[in-house]
């Protein structure tokens, strides 16, 4: 399926809505819910089979899904401010939680869960020129530049990477309950 040329326009997420979609072990989507369908702007059967990062937009730094990867792999769960791009070439934010399903038997991941609400416009404004400086440094000095520079930027800021997305999304309570009720619903 061919990516849709990127366009300067928002759309705006219902904050009392969310988000799930589901993978199998390589990214590919198995289930989106009816929101996740709405917002994205393709078909349920154009979303299914086909891998994620059909929804990733081109602002999105490659080290954000590198760690993403690296911890959900482990079973971890990772959460990020992220830049979606719809069918149309729109985009919008969220804060996504990825969880992995682990095989009890072997412990290796046999899919992947993501649960998206609204980002905050404070989340977007703090994350997003650091996006900018990662995309731009990927491009001359490829994903180990940018993993080198956000290393260093979290270093300065004597902070972890889940104590600053904790930082900036705010009202981190509020997200934690809601993802946690959210887990429950889709076991």
């Amino acid at each position: 399926m061919k990516r849709p040329k990127p366009l300067n326009r928002e759309r705006v997420l219902d904050p009392k809505r969310y988000i799930v979609s589901k993978t199998d072990p390589k990214g590919v989507i198995t289930y989106g819910n009816d929101y996740f369908v709405e917002i994205s702007g393709y078909t349920e059967a154009e979303l299914i089979g086909q891998p994620h990062n059909i929804i990733r937009h081109p602002d999105m730094p490659k080290i954000a899904f590198k760690l993403m990867w690296d911890r959900i792999k482990k079973g971890e769960n990772f959460i990020a401010v992220v830049k979606n791009l719809a069918k149309d070439g729109s985009y919008y934010w969220v804060v996504t939680d990825f969880e992995a399903k682990m095989d009890p038997l072997t412990n290796e991941p046999i899919g992947y869960t993501a649960f998206r609400k609204a980002a905050p416009k404070s989340a977007v404004e703090a994350i997003e020129p650091i996006y900018k400086k990662l995309v731009e440094i990927e491009k001359n000095s490829g994903i180990e530049g940018s993993e080198a520079y956000l290393k260093g930027f979290l270093e300065e800021q004597g902070k972890t990477y889940d104590d600053f997305i904790n930082e900036i999304v705010g009202n981190k309570g509020i997200f934690k309950m809601f993802f946690t009720a959210m887990k429950k619903l889709f076991r």
